[in-house]
């Protein structure tokens, strides 16, 4: 494929809003990485993430970038992530923590503090089952550690927040967190858009629709693009349709 296109990115599936097919078609090469503590490889390894919060599952992604490049199938200054929820954790550690490695993120309802979203979110005890089995007072240090906004200001790449603004799950002060952090410690472009009434994923057609776009753009502009400054935040709408009339 043409140099400008040869990009990958790692995407975290989120069911009513995935955009991979409409990339694909585009000319990214769209990766699903089976990173550890994941599901599909058994129990095992689905517990290999457990007291572990972003370090080697994350590492993984790294590793599955790295080798991608390798195989001479992308271009390793052109590799964007993007993820929602958990995903949208490894997005935004993606864009602190690892920032050398990806020129463009987008997280979706993801997880900038692991010790203020234990008190903030409605699953607590999964978050201690599942992923952390420890609370966040039996090791403030290490949870804070492992919390993308405690990386906030090696921040490098340009990182696209979206949030419902109902979120449950994870509240939205998550993002606001991780924007106000990179905001104020970098110069780095980032920007926060909150869906009015939406909650852990949009629901409605044209907030699923417009985390699309936007999403698109924003890989679209830092991947292909000239890059530099944010695009526009408005999505002209009414433009589209016209041209679609035209055509």
């Amino acid at each position: 494929m043409p140099e400008p296109y040869r990009t990958a990115r790692a995407l975290e599936p989120y069911r009513d809003s995935t955009p991979a097919q409409t990339l694909a078609a585009e000319g990214y090469a769209v990766v699903f990485p089976n990173y550890r503590g994941s599901t599909g490889r058994g129990v095992e390894f689905s517990k290999l993430g457990q007291n572990d919060y972003a370090d080697e599952e994350f590492n993984d992604l790294v590793d599955a970038k790295r080798h991608l490049v390798d195989t001479g199938l992308v271009d390793a200054d052109r590799v964007g992530i993007t993820g929602g929820s958990y995903g949208g954790y490894a997005s935004m550690w993606a864009a602190s923590a690892q920032t050398e490695e990806f020129a463009a993120a987008v997280a979706f309802v993801g997880i900038s503090n692991q010790v203020s979203k234990f008190g903030t979110g409605d699953i607590p005890w999964e978050m201690y089952h599942v992923h952390s089995r420890v609370w966040p007072w039996d090791d403030w240090l290490w949870m804070l550690q492992r919390s993308p906004v405690y990386h906030a200001g090696k921040t490098r790449t340009p990182l696209l927040l979206l949030h419902g603004d109902k979120d449950p799950r994870v509240h939205p002060g998550q993002s606001l967190e991780m924007y106000r952090s990179v905001k104020l410690r970098t110069d780095t472009p980032v920007r926060l858009v909150f869906y009015p009434g939406e909650g852990h994923g949009n629901r409605n057609t044209a907030a699923q629709y417009d985390y699309t776009l936007r999403l698109k753009r924003w890989m679209d502009h830092y991947l292909k693009g000239p890059g530099g400054e944010p695009p526009p935040y408005e999505l002209d709408h009414a433009a589209r349709l016209a041209a679609l009339d035209e055509n």
